[in-house]
């Protein structure tokens, strides 16, 4: 076939509005990108949710970690007393809820409810014989493999005075919405092993008093 015979047909098919229309949805790509934004925007924005979640829920655990450290270190030094007789730094359980609360405020608020009686916000704070007596384990309702928090046995607030070995516990839960892992690594649940709702924050620190006057 000439080259001018090639022409002409390529001409011809140019001219033909019909082919013209089949050429033209062959090559089209429009709507392609919103159809594969549509099947991938979900999973992408589950990712890009839980990973901002998961940022902020390791921030607040930082946050109650450095307020146990530090509600701990006035104990420790006689800053903080219990049942001493000493006006100027014995505290209540109230009063020292209310403090601990001050330290995490940047991220957590607790209202006037929760001061007086726990719903999110465990603390517990105790004296022993010995470093060999603290507890290692979570007190949990029972010894089911998926059983809650024993919320009973982590409300209490009683430390010793000069010399005396004490441990300070803060537990903290923490509203979960897109994190995707860890409600299925936890056996802190309900006992009929639903998923919780949210991730319990858990701070520990053991010390002895110093020999304050």
């Amino acid at each position: 076939m000439k080259a001018d015979d090639q022409d002409r047909g390529g001409a011809a098919l140019a001219r033909n509005p019909i082919l013209t229309r089949l050429r033209r949805v062959a090559r089209s790509k429009d709507g392609a990108t919103a159809i594969e934004f549509a099947l991938l925007a979900v999973p992408y924005f589950i990712i890009i949710f839980a990973i901002i979640e998961t940022f902020v829920a390791f921030t607040a655990e930082q946050l109650v970690a450095n307020a146990t450290d530090t509600m701990s270190r006035k104990i420790r030094t006689g800053q903080i007393t219990y049942n001493l007789t000493r006006p100027l730094t014995d505290m209540t359980k109230e009063q020292f809820r209310q403090a601990f609360c001050n330290e995490i405020s940047i991220m957590i608020s607790c209202s006037a409810s929760e001061i007086t009686t726990p719903a999110k916000l465990y603390l517990d704070v105790e004296t022993y014989s010995s470093f060999g007596a603290i507890p290692t384990t979570i007190p949990r309702v029972s010894t089911a493999a998926y059983a809650d928090l024993d919320s009973t046995a982590v409300s209490k607030f009683t430390p010793g005075g000069p010399s005396s070995i004490n441990m300070v516990r803060a537990y903290y839960r923490w509203q979960i919405t897109t994190d995707i892992v860890r409600p299925y690594i936890t056996t802190i649940r309900p006992a009929n092993g639903s998923m919780p709702t949210d991730f319990l924050i858990i701070a520990t620190t053991a010390f002895q008093n110093e020999k304050y006057p």
